[in-house]
């Protein structure tokens, strides 16, 4: 048997979580990088093998980025965890989005958890999840998880969603670089859908900018920024549904 993590993870909330929940396999384990620009992801699994994927909630849809380069995988009924992260306001769509994905390229999805992560553009929002209580949590589900998988788990369990999913309007943002910036190019290299001009990368192309926020995240100067004002009215719109804080939640087939 072998685990394979499988994730997309632009600001690394949801690494957090996907590494939590595969770290109570002792198995043997591979990684699959989704977020990582212009690499193959072939694989084909076997029935014996287990699958973790998991995404960021991107406006309550999984981000199309990520459904792209899944579509090169073959799950051949591989028995499938899939995992909806989002920043403490509501995943919406984004598990049963991800479950249909995956099914249609036949894994076989026996668990869903939705978790917490901080928020990637608001960061006052569910600041430094997954905590230690969620990675306990995350920890207690993986066992529960395994339980059920020795007791011959099969169904698909009943996840939140709508069908059809709800729209994804778009984040109004993309981070361009202050007077700060050297000009070191790593987050030209590094953005998935490169959106930043190698020969001038304090800019940024708002058509094909997903607001991902991996630009910011990596930038070792701390350059890259968002416009204030707008970061600031996102806030305010998303004050009252961050501001409690949210539990993780699991879902498990019988």
């Amino acid at each position: 048997m072998k685990l394979y993590k499988i994730y997309f993870s632009p600001t690394g909330g949801t690494k957090k979580v996907i590494d939590a929940v595969s770290d109570m396999w002792s198995c043997e384990k591979e990684t699959l990088d989704l977020f990582s620009q212009d690499k193959p992801y072939k694989c084909a699994f076997n029935e014996d093998d287990i699958c973790i994927v998991a995404v960021p909630s991107f406006g309550g849809r999984v981000p199309a980025l990520a459904i792209e380069r899944m579509q090169q995988l073959k799950g051949n009924h591989t028995k499938t965890i899939f995992i909806a992260v989002y920043g403490n306001r509501d995943y919406d769509d984004t598990l049963l989005e991800l479950k249909d994905a995956l099914e249609n390229l036949d894994f076989c999805c026996i668990a869903g958890i939705a978790a917490i992560a901080e928020h990637s553009i608001c960061r006052q929002f569910a600041t430094n999840r997954p905590d230690d209580k969620d990675i306990e949590e995350l920890k207690d589900f993986a066992k529960q998880i395994q339980q059920k998988i020795q007791s011959g788990v099969k169904d698909t369990p009943l996840v939140k969603g709508n069908h059809p999913y709800k729209k994804y309007g778009g984040v109004p943002l993309a981070p361009k670089a202050n007077n700060t910036c050297t000009n070191c190019g790593i987050c030209a290299a590094e953005c998935p859908v490169k959106a930043i001009p190698k020969d001038n990368p304090r800019t940024v192309d708002k058509t094909k900018c997903i607001a991902c926020m991996h630009c910011i995240s990596v930038c070792p100067n701390h350059s890259r920024v968002n416009n204030k004002i707008l970061t600031f009215v996102s806030a305010q719109a998303l004050k009252k549904s961050c501001s409690s804080r949210k539990q993780n939640q699991l879902f498990l087939g019988k």
